[in-house]
């Protein structure tokens, strides 16, 4: 009786969830422990070995129904195409899963955009990859959590932006309706530029050499651009391109636009004392 107990697939199962339980609960706290004692990221590592974990219990459970599972799928197959029908969305979100293992395209830490959401990765899971979205204008955390199911990872093209973490290639503009010739400011303005980017232009060349190297392909910077033209109704557009680190890439856009407003308004203080 006791013997039959033990042997029975329902003990045995509740054994594996246990352990495997049990073992996910000793990485955290190992992975918790390593990260304060050694100050490093080791998330990824830890969700790794959890999914292995995972991935070892689900063969064990499978294994230990094998039987039950062959008498069951050849008693009710038209059952079982039905429920395999019904279960599609799961099963291609498991099977996005193992597309983003052996592709890797991005890791946990990673910043990522999917369709229309940009996010930092902080967990992968069998059915959805989870972001703690980022408001792209402003580099900074909405304090809002996407789920994306695996599924969308696989349809929907994947944009890695883990290079932006440090250096951003930062693009504004500048719209005005006054007439104005405004090449009498642009050196003013571009010295401007420079001048706030000397602090880490040395680092931005190191580290936009770097980026390059890992993309093959040219990109823009370290130097600041600016581009003068118009809009697609005539009026004057003044494009700005800066590769900065993420934290002061507002303020200088703060700094360039006080600093063009000044100017723009001084020219055209000059030009209507001259009419």
């Amino acid at each position: 009786m006791l013997k039959d107990i033990l042997l029975h697939p329902v003990f045995i199962s509740l054994i594996v969830i246990s352990i495997a339980f049990g073992l996910k609960a000793i990485v955290d706290k190992l992975a918790q422990q390593r990260a304060e004692k050694k100050q490093l990221d080791v998330r990824n590592t830890s969700h790794n070995i959890k999914h292995f974990i995972n991935f070892v219990m689900m063969l064990l459970l499978l294994s230990t129904w094998a039987a039950e599972i062959q008498n069951f799928a050849l008693s009710i197959a038209a059952f079982a195409v039905a429920i395999v029908i019904a279960t599609r969305e799961f099963i291609q979100c498991v099977i996005g899963f193992f597309y983003l293992v052996t592709t890797r395209p991005f890791k946990i830490g990673d910043w990522i955009q999917v369709g229309d959401y940009f996010g930092e990765v902080v967990e992968t899971d069998w059915i959805k990859t989870t972001l703690h979205e980022i408001d792209i204008n402003t580099y900074q955390f909405s304090r809002k959590t996407v789920y994306i199911p695996n599924n969308k990872l696989i349809t929907t093209p994947i944009k890695n932006l883990n290079f932006s973490k440090r250096y951003v290639t930062h693009h504004f503009m500048i719209v005005r309706k006054e007439s104005l010739n405004p090449y009498s400011i642009y050196e003013t303005l571009s010295n401007k530029a420079k001048h706030y980017c000397e602090d880490f232009i040395d680092v931005a060349c190191r580290y936009n050499s770097v980026i390059e190297r890992k993309l093959d392909a040219q990109i823009s910077g370290p130097e600041p651009q600016i581009h003068f033209g118009t809009t697609e109704i005539g009026e004057f557009k003044a494009s700005f391109t800066l590769f900065c680190p993420i934290e002061k890439a507002l303020d200088i856009e703060h700094k360039l636009t006080k600093d063009f407003m000044t100017l723009w308004y001084k020219e055209l203080s000059k030009q209507s004392a001259k009419t």
